[in-house]
């Protein structure tokens, strides 16, 4: 703030004549600066002895000196930044950033994207939003959820070019052959962020805090205890088989925090700023697997930057562009991508909506112009028929005929496109004789939503990350829709058939099981997909290695800059 105050009377000193030699008393420039006589002849000493400006007094009360300007304004605002970044001082830099969008958007310019720091490789990204917290469990933000798997390490892990996980914490596990007993053997080379050694009892402890998250012992719920059965090993001891169980361990929401610091994690990146404005990652020497090539990662919390009026990069965080937000097309496009993760619509059939009638509204949505004609910005939604490739849905031409309700009730979160989606659809269904009543829950999760036990419809999306059938599997167990969508017994006829399902070592069966399930749902009209979106990242010239993954980001750990030329 120091800084942002010398600049800012800096500017009230310049502004009267735009820069041109001024005549003036000390009394006119201490109003200016709204300060004492006293303190502006302060303010003149330090601006000419850092050579902003050349100041020559004359004696006598009220005479007027000359004062000469060396620097401009946006010059020294430059210059101060860059002082601040070489220094370390991300804060100072962005502080004095605070300019309107258009201004700090040729202000930033030169210092997002890749950068040489101090000899140090430091990739900036623009975001458009402040992060959440990081917790354990369940997090809504994609951009929270991918950095949780930069930070913190699980037992096991996904790599992007496959869906089964493999070693990470445990560098490999064994299953007992009834499917009871999973042995994890834990690497004897860990640390934590902080340096010290990583413990397997301190494992142990971190597993058994996650499995007292009410929606954490939903996912982990056939596992009875969790023992350390060697100083290098530990054993999950489970009621019932669950092949799925590397897939859980492996997912973001169970990857293990310091049991005494809570945002250090184990993982390629450990976390030294989190704020409003600002969130920088730093390598993680130590780590036990593949080095990251960058030295640190920053998001700069620029809202301003994104505001669609001003003829920018779209909003959504499907969208990420590295570097200058001006335009996208201005930047490199070095990957994209359609997304596995959907938007969908489910519809809960009772007295006021039969399955036939359900049917009837998925067939509108499916087979009119509704999803094509969605007035969003282009390239960024795709409609689909399909919840995953091969997993299509039915059609039922004869539902043409069946009637809607008279009246409806429609209850949708995040994301933004939703917005469109639910007006689009109250239309539609205007045209068909029923009144749609649109209620708004203002989160990216169904949790805190007192509106679903009345809804008729719900709209919401499913991310989905490297392992699609698993992370549906999740989705059935752990979302607060499904308990609220399905009456009690079919919940429980379904959480028994999940259980059935987990209980097939072979992958495919598990995968052919899944398949089934949520066939049965399509069928009966309780779920249809409604469209997947388009990811892609832009990069400007210079930054390497960024490629995509199932989430729509990128590994940290591969991107990389060149070295400056000489």
């Amino acid at each position: 703030m120091r800084l942002l105050n010398r600049l800012n009377q800096y500017q009230r000193l310049w502004q009267p004549s735009a820069g041109a030699p001024q005549q003036v008393s000390v009394a006119e420039l201490a109003s200016r600066c709204f300060c004492s006589e006293r303190h502006v002849r302060t303010i003149l000493r330090q601006a000419q002895d850092a050579g902003w400006l050349n100041w020559q007094a004359q004696s006598g009360r009220g005479k007027r000196g000359d004062l000469r300007f060396n620097v401009t304004p946006d010059s020294l605002r430059n210059a101060m930044m860059e002082e601040a970044l070489k220094s370390g001082h991300q804060h100072n830099a962005l502080e004095l950033a605070q300019l309107a969008p258009q201004t700090l958007r040729a202000l930033l310019h030169p210092f997002l994207g890749g950068q040489w720091q101090n000899n140090t490789p430091t990739l900036r990204i623009p975001y458009y939003r402040p992060l959440d917290p990081l917790h354990p469990g369940f997090l809504p933000g994609r951009a929270e959820q991918h950095l949780v798997g930069q930070i913190f390490s699980g037992l096991t892990r996904f790599n992007d070019t496959r869906s089964e996980p493999t070693g990470d914490l445990a560098h490999h596990w064994e299953v007992s052959a009834d499917g009871l007993r999973w042995h994890f053997y834990i690497r004897s080379t860990l640390h934590w962020h902080t340096g010290d050694k990583i413990e397997t009892a301190q494992l142990q402890k971190q597993l058994m805090l996650l499995l007292t998250l009410p929606a954490l012992r939903r996912l982990f719920n056939s596992v009875k205890q969790i023992e350390l059965t060697h100083p290098q090993c530990l054993t999950f001891v489970l009621h019932q088989p669950d092949y799925w169980l590397a897939h859980r361990l492996a997912s973001y929401c169970s990857h293990l925090a310091h049991p005494q610091q809570p945002l250090t994690g184990s993982g390629p990146f450990r976390l030294t700023l989190f704020e409003p404005d600002l969130v920088r990652l730093e390598s993680h020497e130590q780590y036990h697997l593949g080095h990251p090539l960058l030295k640190a990662i920053e998001f700069w919390i620029t809202p301003q930057l994104f505001d669609q009026d001003l003829g920018t990069s779209c909003r959504h965080p499907v969208q990420i562009a590295i570097g200058e937000p001006e335009e996208l097309a201005s930047l490199r496009l070095v990957s994209n991508s359609i997304s596995l993760g959907f938007c969908y619509l489910t519809l809960k059939q009772s007295g006021r909506l039969s399955e036939m009638q359900a049917r009837r509204l998925v067939e509108i949505i499916h087979h009119s112009s509704l999803l094509h004609t969605l007035p969003l910005d282009e390239d960024l939604i795709t409609p689909t028929q399909e919840l995953l490739p091969g997993w299509t849905i039915p059609q039922w031409p004869q539902a043409q005929r069946i009637s809607l309700p008279e009246t409806l009730t429609l209850v949708y979160h995040l994301p933004v496109e939703l917005h469109t989606m639910a007006e689009q659809l109250k239309r539609y269904l205007a045209q068909e004789g029923c009144q749609l009543t649109v209620i708004f829950h203002d989160a990216k999760t169904w949790d805190g939503c007192a509106s679903l036990a009345d809804a008729d419809i719900m709209m919401g999306d499913r991310l989905i990350g490297e392992a699609p059938e698993y992370t549906l599997e999740q989705w059935l167990r752990c979302d607060a829709l499904w308990p609220h969508l399905l009456s009690a017994p079919q919940f429980t006829h379904l959480m028994a058939t999940l259980d059935a399902v987990q209980s097939r070592s072979d992958a495919e069966e598990r995968h052919q099981g899944l398949k089934a399930v949520f066939a049965r749902l399509m069928e009966s009209a309780v779920l249809t997909p409604l469209f997947n979106y388009q990811y892609q990242i832009s990069a400007p010239p210079g930054v390497n290695g960024i490629r995509l993954n199932p989430r729509g980001w990128f590994d940290f750990t591969e991107a990389w800059l060149p070295a400056p030329k000489a």
